[in-house]
């Protein structure tokens, strides 16, 4: 059976992929992990970056003899994902990303960053915060927020991966979106998508950005689909 690797984005965790494991798991043997600082893993670094947690998928696949595997990532998983594509290519048989954001500029950072003061989360958004804190315990979530802003704030700087990269993505890849997200933009993901030698694109309906609001049946039939195709192929 083929090895599929979730993972989750940003001020996120594992548990949030319980129900697509689950569906999962009899066609393939699923995997899961969660990045240092999330999920109530202590940090194991003081500055968060993608090839950190490249560094981390890599780590998980030696850890546990996995010679190789598929991706999926979500937001900053799915970027990730792209990372590790590129730079360990013979360890990755495959790519699903959803909603991921491939293009940071000063002005995009910013605009996220803003969306991410604890102190703004926690008077306007109470239960957020309590989902967030709960998520992340015992650690503090809002530390962890400081950390992936502060990780936005270099990207904005100098984006991890620029667009001519992905002509060097030779695994074959899935690019899905919704058609609501506000974070992500569908041209930025043509963009990406137009770059790889070996992709694909979907387009999820009445789909914003929060995982919790995909549609699961509609992504695990794309998913299992592409799958399929590419470890026949």
């Amino acid at each position: 059976m083929q090895h599929l690797l979730l993972l989750h984005g940003a001020m996120g965790a594992k548990e949030q992929f319980k129900n697509i494991a689950a569906a999962l798991k009899n066609e393939f043997i699923v995997h899961t992990l969660n990045f240092s600082g999330h999920g109530g893993i202590p940090i194991a670094y003081e500055n968060f970056s993608i090839p950190f947690f490249a560094a981390e998928v890599m780590n998980y696949l030696d850890n546990n003899n996995l010679d190789k595997v598929s991706l999926f990532g979500y937001s900053m998983g799915g970027y990730v994902a792209m990372y590790v594509a590129l730079n360990y290519q013979e360890r990755i048989s495959s790519v699903i990303t959803l909603a991921a954001k491939f293009h940071w500029d000063k002005s995009t950072a910013e605009k996220e960053i803003k969306m991410m003061d604890a102190e703004t989360i926690a008077s306007k958004l109470p239960n957020f915060a309590t989902q967030l804190q709960a998520r992340h315990a015992p650690l503090d979530w809002k530390l962890l927020l400081r950390k992936c802003a502060d990780m936005l704030h270099d990207l904005g700087e100098e984006n991890t991966l620029k667009l001519e990269d992905y002509a060097n993505v030779k695994t074959k890849s899935l690019l899905l979106i919704g058609d609501r997200d506000k974070m992500v933009t569908i041209d930025e993901t043509i963009a990406v998508y137009k770059q790889l030698p070996d992709a694909a694109m979907g387009l999820l309906p009445s789909t914003p950005h929060p995982v919790e609001q995909v549609n699961e049946q509609v992504l695990l039939v794309m998913m299992k689909q592409f799958l399929r195709r590419s470890e026949v192929q």
